[in-house]
């Protein structure tokens, strides 16, 4: 019978959340100590994953020790595995404390008489090269190894030299001579010098030694034509050039003259080096190197590589406008000759015209007819023959990019090219699910960069109106009944269906659904899953159409087995209705009830009091629900409170309906202009709407700040949400700039700019927020006491809030979708023995605490769309006992601030903190009175623009100080006078 190998690891190694790093670490130690080779290599290589779990310096610091010693005593296979770990936890090696000790251990084997265990310490050392860089001990070992005949050790060497002379400015001009001479020398093989030529491209820390370098290279390409060694010296010297950014222009001559070398390898090389050159500074590129490159474009055998190489280029202003003027007709006939060719030359050739056209748009220039003709002509023609043909995706992608960038720019173009991939969604061309996927995306990107001219009658009782993407609505209102009468949908029909769904949603955002469509949708979601049937709900509810999203959210909620998820669909619901109520005047159950059948316009609508209301109360319950929804994994923080500013931002609404009410059927008191003339303040003489008027103020002025707040501690939000958050802010600020005009004799002329939007949500709120302002216009011009406020006044002020109740609330994608997800974890020293207990300190000393933290991303893309600079650390104290006769001193709330750079995500800070409670019983003498502390640490972010986010998180520690001895003396000796 076969013997069966156990495993003395526990299967679910680190995916258990109640084991510690202490009880994973000891685990992998007993492996360390086992007796069996392959278990020792099986610990060793689970240190990694224990590092990404529990990035803390001491674990790391006790970890790489063990390594380290077990790098000296261990095989040359264990040994092999070591080095391993170091290369993959590269970013780890800086936490490491002891790095004399660390490096003590390993470098103890490079005495050893075998040169397999010197060359794996050599790759070893230079595989922690990051945090020895200037250890002189090791930059002799591998000077001397360079000597060695043996050549496994040699090529170990010329590692370690690679890594140390990218991290150490001494050593790669000490070793600059050394590894010249090794390269000139007739003795050393072709090989060997083709592992030394990349050494050289870490030169650069000395003008002189960078010089030095590239003439040995410029020398060596004549002596040593091979292959190998030209793409090896070629490298180097681009490499060498893309640092310093000093020698570009003459390494881009001499790329160029490569580049006419027969030899594919050597012109791919090439290529690659131009466009990493091009990517650093086109703008030093000379002209004449620009018409040369143009020139070999069609003649390399990487046509499609060149024309990268000139796409990097048309990214940058300069070389824009020299392709434009000087070299136009050149540009253009290799564009032409390379749109005959294959689709991804093509679609290059045509990336290459959109950019210059669109530098000309950006820049208010006119663009060159023959450049706005090749591309109206071949973009159209290349979309059909993609289709017909069935390109590639790639190639159909930048296609579709093109009239994307270019419909940016140029509105008009847009329009037509939006109508042009609108209709191929209805011919009868049997386009493939993920050509028609592409289609649908193109369509969403265009409609979204639009700027629609939103009317006001679609704001008030409008129902039905002609809207500016009639001629982009009906195709895919075709497509999607088309879909209708499937009898079942697919994977990829499904998001098909999800992609037009949002575009419709998003081309009637402003106004209200059309019967064709609503009836559509109302088909739609039989035969829809109920994931799908979510994504259009949450479509709708981004695009400002609540009636729908009520309607899937209360279907949705019946079918869900989880709690949480029955009560998040129930608040959404409870949103969703709330809007209704406010958009179209009518309740959700009177809505329902024709559904998809369009609301009668003559049909009886709430007064503007009766929705506020009853909006509120929805809103109201929608909060409570939402806190039954949350949890410590997921506390849905940011819904709340978008819910809740909401709210608040209603219920000020409505106070504003009820103060013009107020002012219509309760006349001024009697004392009202006793009261103004006392007051020295005109506008009391009408009495408590005045109060009233400018309480609504304050409430704004809360409400623009609890929006603000909310900004700055959505890090992780999506532009469109912040830019939403903005621009609420702004339409707090209008309205408060209207009460304050009525109700103030001299209003405050603070004016709030609009912000800057570019998405459609935005765009929509944005107009609502100038409607509101354009009100302000139709006031009577008033001066000091000649002020009053009438109907009139109140009419204009009610105008305004029926124009924001009936428009259309667009939630913000943050509220449904976190693509990024950051978070900061501290650590403090000192920490209590029991969680709870404070933390005791001696009399007349200084607490030292530590901080240290760790940043942990989550998601796909960890930095989508704005990564962490620094953190900006501040440490307050609160003394908790009262002093005696309540006299404050100066060191009882005391602030510190420091800001850190985190370090391969890894922060750490140190602060020196003075607690002090004195009284001096004696002149000249001073006695501790003890005390108890809180002292609060709270971590803000710092962006790469840096604007600061309060995203904390916080932590609290208790300080207690006991009393001085001298002062417990005292009172014994006080006491004992008394008796």
């Amino acid at each position: 019978m076969m013997g069966m190998r156990t495993n003395i690891f526990n299967e679910n190694f680190l995916n258990e959340t109640d084991q510690d790093a202490n009880s994973v670490l000891i685990e992998l130690d007993k492996g360390l100590r086992s007796t069996k080779t392959g278990e020792q290599c099986e610990a060793i290589i689970r240190f990694p994953k224990l590092f990404e779990k529990y990035p803390f310096p001491i674990l790391i610091n006790s970890s790489f020790l063990k390594l380290a010693e077990f790098f000296r005593i261990g095989s040359n296979l264990s040994r092999l595995w070591v080095l391993r770990v170091c290369q993959q936890s590269e970013k780890h090696l800086e936490k490491i404390l002891n790095v004399d000790e660390f490096v003590k251990r390993i470098f103890m084997v490079i005495h050893s008489n075998d040169p397999v265990a010197r060359a794996l310490t050599l790759r070893t050392l230079g595989a922690v090269a990051c945090v020895i860089p200037e250890k002189q001990q090791v930059h002799h070992a591998i000077r001397n190894a360079l000597d060695s005949h043996d050549t496994v050790e040699v090529e170990a060497a010329i590692y370690a030299s690679v890594q140390f002379a990218a991290q150490s400015k001494s050593f790669a001009i000490g070793m600059c001579s050394k590894v010249a001479s090794m390269i000139e020398s007739l003795q050393t093989p072709v090989s060997m010098k083709i592992l030394l030529i990349p050494v050289l491209r870490h030169m650069y820390h000395d003008a002189n030694t960078a010089a030095l370098v590239r003439t040995l290279c410029h020398n060596l390409l004549p002596k040593y034509p091979s292959e190998q060694f030209v793409i090896a010296i070629i490298q180097s010297l681009s490499h060498l050039s893309y640092v310093t950014s000093v020698d570009i222009p003459d390494q881009v001559d001499l790329l160029l003259v490569y580049l006419k070398d027969p030899r594919k390898k050597v012109q791919l090389a090439v290529l690659q080096s131009l466009n990493k050159l091009a990517g650093k500074g086109a703008y030093l590129w000379p002209k004449s190197a620009i018409n040369k490159l143009l020139t070999l474009t069609m003649q390399c055998s990487y046509t499609n590589m060149a024309l990268d190489v000139v796409i990097t280029l048309t990214g940058c202003p300069t070389t824009c406008h020299t392709m434009l003027n000087e070299e136009r007709n050149q540009i253009l006939e290799m564009c032409k000759s390379c749109l005959l060719l294959e689709h991804n030359v093509g679609g290059k050739a045509l990336t290459i015209l959109t950019k210059l056209v669109s530098y000309c748009c950006t820049e208010n220039i006119p663009p060159p007819t023959c450049f706005v003709e090749h591309l109206n002509m071949n973009l159209e023609y290349l979309i059909h023959s993609a289709l017909h043909n069935k390109a590639p995706l790639k190639d159909f992608r930048i296609y579709l990019r093109c009239g994307i960038q270019l419909s940016r720019v140029n509105q008009a173009f847009g329009e037509n090219f939006a109508e042009t991939i609108a209709e191929l969604l209805v011919e009868n061309t049997a386009h493939s699910a993920s050509h028609l996927k592409l289609i649908c995306e193109a369509l969403g990107a265009i409609c979204s960069s639009f700027t629609t001219n939103y009317e006001a009658n679609q704001l008030l009782n409008v129902r039905e109106s002609k809207h500016p993407f009639d001629a982009i609505l009906l195709p895919i209102l075709k497509k999607l009944e088309s879909y209708i009468e499937l009898p079942t949908l697919d994977r990829n029909d499904t998001t098909i269906v999800e992609l037009l769904a949002s575009i419709c949603l998003q081309a009637v955002l402003g106004s209200f659904m059309p019967h064709r469509l609503m009836k559509a949708f109302h088909n739609l979601l039989r035969i829809c899953n109920y994931w799908t049937q979510y994504r259009i709900a949450r479509s709708a509810s981004r695009y400002g159409q609540h009636f729908l999203a009520a309607i899937i959210y209360l279907k949705l909620s019946k079918h869900v087995s989880h709690e949480k998820l029955h009560f998040y669909l129930i608040a959404m619901s409870q949103i969703s209705k709330a809007e209704c109520v406010l958009n179209h005047g009518l309740l959700y159950e009177q809505l329902v009830q024709t559904f998809p059948e369009p609301v009668q316009v003559d049909a009886p609508q709430l007064s503007l009091l009766d929705r506020l209301d009853r909006a509120i109360n929805l809103y109201c319950m929608a909060l409570s629900t939402l806190k039954a929804t949350s949890s410590p994994q997921h506390p849905m923080t940011f819904q709340s409170e978008v819910v809740n500013l909401r709210c608040q931002f209603l219920q000020m609404l409505h106070s504003i309906v009820v103060s013009r009410n107020t002012l219509c059927i309760t006349p001024p008191s009697a004392i009202s202009s006793t009261l103004a003339q006392n007051l020295r303040d005109p506008l009391q003489k009408f009495g408590h709407v005045t109060n009233h008027l400018r309480k609504d103020i304050k409430i704004l002025k809360s409400c623009e700040e609890a929006y603000a707040k909310l900004y700055k501690s959505s890090f992780d939000a999506d532009p469109c949400t912040l830019e939403y958050l903005n621009t609420v802010q702004y339409l707090c600020s209008i309205l408060q700039s209207s009460i304050e005009t009525i109700s103030f004799t001299t209003p405050s002329e603070t004016y709030k700019h609009p912000p800057s939007v570019t998405y459609p949500e935005t765009k929509y709120l944005l107009h609502i927020c100038q409607t509101v302002s354009k009100q302000l216009q139709t006031l009577p011009n008033e001066i000091g006491s000649t002020k009053s406020i009438t109907n009139k006044h109140m009419d204009v002020l009610l105008k305004q809030v029926e124009i924001v109740v009936k428009s259309s609330l667009c939630v913000p994608r943050f509220f449904f979708q976190v693509l990024q997800n950051t978070s900061v974890k501290l650590a403090l020293t000192p920490q209590p023995r029991i969680s709870g207990e404070p933390i005791f300190v001696q009399p007349n000393s200084n607490l030292v605490v530590k901080v240290e933290g760790v940043i942990q991303h989550y998601g796909k893309k960890p930095s989508l769309f704005r990564s962490i600079d620094s953190i900006q650390l501040t440490l307050s104290s609160q003394l908790m006992t009262v002093r005696i006769n309540d006299v404050k001193g100066s060191s009882d709330n005391v602030v510190l601030t420091q800001v850190v750079k985190p370090h391969r995500d890894f922060l750490s800070g140190n602060f020196l903190l003075s607690l002090q409670n004195t009284i001096q019983p004696y002149p000249g003498s001073s006695v501790s009175m003890g005390g108890q502390w809180q002292v609060t640490l709270e971590a803000c972010v710092i962006d790469q623009n840096g604007i600061i986010w309060a995203t904390g998180p916080k932590s609290m520690l208790h300080v207690r100080i006991p009393e001085d001895n001298l002062k417990q003396g005292m009172t014994i000796q006080s006491s004992t006078r008394r008796f």
